[in-house]
């Protein structure tokens, strides 16, 4: 997965001219394929949100919360194309998607559950959608290897934390939400992600190498607690894994449950580095 996101992600900059430093080649419309790939995940990643709300015999309302979510996490690609006025496309956008919600209860489920169904529905829209759409501002706004930086880095604190706290786990960092996760394994994410953050900020001259540790730190605990709050949603429905669709990891939820809760803190961070 590493390896086809890493291609994916090197084939995305050379088609809009991002792949180098110099913005000469730079085209007007800036990641098409990772705008494509978000849209893909966007369904698969429903569908297992789906299936844990409705074990808490919620309903989530498909048509319209993954056409939304995809609206929403796309927005930041499409305003590429609108020169005026695109600071009002986001707040109607999101008024539609809720009278959309609310239209569809009425059909479907009259007066049952109004505020349970639309606001489990206004909770996927906003952890798929509105978190989604930080990586792609990332990827439009400060480029290709800023992204692949960001990505790579809460992944391998992903890694760093799973073989650590494998082998030398012992003490627990969260029994309540996620009882494998220890103290050791924060350990190995953080140097994991240190590591990584220090090959992609000097070598590609992101950032000075002390801002380079801080991203590396921060973004271990942060791609961390993202983990936690989608371990939250299954023990709340008794589940495991979000479903079995990758080997190894569970359900496509498992997998970007990390970057999603960590892109608008590493928006934040690439706008504060750039200020400095």
């Amino acid at each position: 997965m590493t390896v086809f996101f890493a291609v994916v992600m090197i084939l995305d900059g050379w088609l809009d001219g991002s792949l180098t430093t110099s913005t000469a080649d730079d085209k007007a419309v800036q990641g098409t394929i990772l705008c494509i790939l978000i849209i893909s995940l966007m369904i698969p990643a429903h569908l297992e949100l789906s299936k844990l709300a409705q074990i808490k015999e919620l309903k989530i309302f498909l048509p319209v919360s993954i056409i939304g979510s995809i609206l929403v996490a796309t927005s930041w690609y499409w305003l590429q194309f609108v020169n005026h006025h695109s600071s009002i496309v986001l707040p109607f956008l999101v008024a539609f998607v809720l009278l959309a919600l609310l239209l569809y209860q009425y059909l479907h489920y009259g007066t049952s559950s109004v505020v349970a169904n639309c606001g489990a529905n206004c909770f996927s829209i906003c952890y798929l959608g509105v978190l989604a759409s930080f990586v792609l501002g990332i990827r439009i706004d400060f480029g290709l290897w800023r992204t692949l930086m960001f990505i790579f880095v809460v992944k391998f604190a992903d890694i760093g934390a799973y073989a650590v706290g494998t082998l030398f786990g012992r003490h627990k960092f969260s029994p309540k939400i996620s009882p494998s996760k220890t103290w050791e394994g924060m350990g190995g994410a953080i140097a994991a992600a240190v590591i990584v953050a220090i090959v992609f900020g000097v070598s590609c001259d992101i950032m000075t190498l002390w801002l380079t540790v801080i991203f590396g730190v921060c973004f271990a605990f942060i791609g961390q607690m993202g983990d936690l709050v989608e371990s939250m949603l299954k023990r709340d429905s008794a589940q495991k894994d979000s479903a079995d669709r990758v080997p190894g990891f569970g359900g496509i939820l498992d997998i970007i449950d990390s970057p999603l809760a960590a892109a608008p803190f590493a928006y934040l961070f690439f706008v504060i580095s750039s200020l400095l």
